[in-house]
């Protein structure tokens, strides 16, 4: 029972960061190396993603470039948006959320509910497309007096606010004793930040990025041109252009996953091992698998489970739209 006349001091932006890392002991109980899992969830809005919104911020506020009361802009494929709205809330500030009408309706939903003004723009266009979500967010800042755009996409302080907590959070929680770390690629920042610590700590660590089937990521990575990107329905990882805020000089690999493969395996997660978590966890584990036996991993591996399966109850966890989709 709490004291009447005991003064709390914490508040919700001190519960980010410092999340659990457990072992995924039952469905990798058969392979040769031992995977980790960071459970991002148990960050306050739910996702990784209140890091990357509380650094973007308190970074935009110490160098002057948010003023009080100030409007908040950015593009999100959700996470970062209720991320974004939750911090605005507590701040104090105006948050006008730019977001692909793929995503999902629980995210629209949870944005709204911070308060968050929301705008959707058409999944079909090309980033350099008017109508694209970072054109259309480029735009609202140039019009609306005291906003500013954070463009997570190509923000260095999305680096660096990875480098900053996540990275070192998994070099304290694994004692060092890591062989290499397997995150979704997405915005960029978490596997550059992370990555670049690791590899501070220990130049023999594997970094090994996961990116969505229809991504230019891959692709560009592996041969160095730009293609075409092509539709695919993980949300958080993958982009349909080039992003400042993912170094490639720090990523030894990158593994492509397709849709169907992230949606089932991150189902296979739930029913086995009783953590509920997005499609892009799915696809983490999934490069996971495949890292272990493309690079002959037999120590620990960590990965990221970026959200919970909560943002996606009426997509991947709804039996309809996968067979709707093909996918089951």
């Amino acid at each position: 029972m709490i004291k009447t006349d005991t003064q709390i001091k914490i508040d919700t932006l001190d519960l980010i960061g410092n999340t659990p890392l457990v072992p995924l002991d039952k469905i990798g109980s058969d392979l040769p190396a031992k995977a980790f899992a960071k459970l991002e969830m148990y960050n306050p809005s739910g996702s990784i993603k209140d890091r990357l919104a509380l650094g973007l911020i308190e970074n935009a506020r110490r160098s002057g470039q948010l003023e009080p009361g100030g409007t908040v802009i950015e593009v999100t494929s959700g996470n970062t948006g209720i991320a974004v709205a939750m911090i605005c809330a507590i701040m104090g500030y105006k948050a006008l959320l730019v977001m692909s009408d793929k995503n999902s309706e629980e995210k629209q939903s949870m944005m709204k509910l911070y308060g968050a003004e929301l705008i959707l723009t058409p999944h079909t266009v090309q980033a350099d497309d008017p109508r694209s979500n970072y054109s259309v967010a480029r735009k609202l800042a140039e019009e609306i007096p005291d906003s500013i755009f954070l463009n997570q996409y190509d923000n260095p302080a999305n680096i660096e606010c990875h480098y900053q907590s996540t990275g070192m959070e998994i070099w304290e929680q694994t004692g060092g004793n890591i062989e290499a770390a397997v995150i979704g690629a997405g915005t960029g920042g978490t596997i550059s930040g992370v990555g670049r610590y690791l590899k501070e700590q220990n130049p023999a660590i594997k970094i090994i990025a996961v990116d969505s089937e229809g991504s230019i990521l891959s692709h560009y990575y592996r041969t160095g041109k730009i293609a075409r990107a092509e539709h695919y329905e993980v949300e958080g990882i993958g982009s349909d252009r080039l992003v400042k805020a993912l170094d490639f000089s720090i990523v030894d690999d990158m593994i492509t996953i397709p849709d169907r493969e992230a949606f089932l395996t991150a189902r296979g997660i739930a029913k086995t091992e009783g953590i509920f978590c997005g499609g892009s966890s799915g696809a983490a584990y999934a490069g996971v698998l495949r890292a272990i036996t493309k690079h002959r991993l037999s120590g620990t591996i960590v990965t990221i489970f970026a959200d919970s399966g909560n943002r996606y109850l009426s997509k991947l966890y709804s039996d309809k739209w996968l067979m709707e989709k093909g996918y089951k």
